[in-house]
């Protein structure tokens, strides 16, 4: 898998050594609230996630530990193509950098996976996300209602698309 840059971030593969950082991260209530899991009350549960996010085939999705300043801030990238995620620390919020991640991972998902359409499930009540994947040209193809359920609470979804530049 390789190692991508931006102007201030490198995206790199995870490693067993990413614990603490996603452990920080899923354990954020306010990192999770639009998440399709709660947050994670112990580090093994993170462990149980960080492992089958480094058992994802070669060819099935491909995703990134986002770093800024040598340090994790969250992720971004294909769990399962063409569908594409992220999620960031909330420190890391409002800076532009789930903008820049996600430009350079849906570059190499067109260039190099040769991915048509990559697609996008958000929780309509995600604002900040519905509106950096809106910067990044994803439209809306439909919403569901009650499409999964995060403990006791329904959740919907809009769903989004973006089609490889021509």
């Amino acid at each position: 898998m390789a190692i991508l840059t931006t102007e201030r971030l490198t995206l790199r593969p995870a490693s067993k050594n990413d614990l603490d950082g996603f452990h920080a991260i899923l354990s954020d209530p306010r990192a999770t609230s639009y998440w399709s899991t709660p947050p994670h009350a112990s580090v093994d549960q993170t462990q149980a996630w960080l492992a089958s996010m480094l058992e994802i085939p070669d060819g099935e999705g491909e995703d990134f530990v986002i770093e800024y300043e040598g340090r994790m801030i969250g992720k971004a990238g294909f769990f399962r193509f063409p569908e594409i995620g992220f999620i960031l620390h909330p420190e890391a919020w409002g800076k532009g950098f789930a903008r820049e991640a996600l430009a350079a991972v849906l570059a190499r998902g067109f260039e190099v996976h040769r991915i048509d359409a990559v697609e996008a499930d958000v929780d309509p009540r995600n604002a900040a996300s519905l509106n950096v994947l809106g910067k990044l040209g994803f439209v809306e193809t439909g919403r569901e209602s009650r499409t999964y359920r995060i403990g006791d609470e329904w959740c919907d979804s809009v769903y989004l698309k973006l089609s490889r530049p021509r």
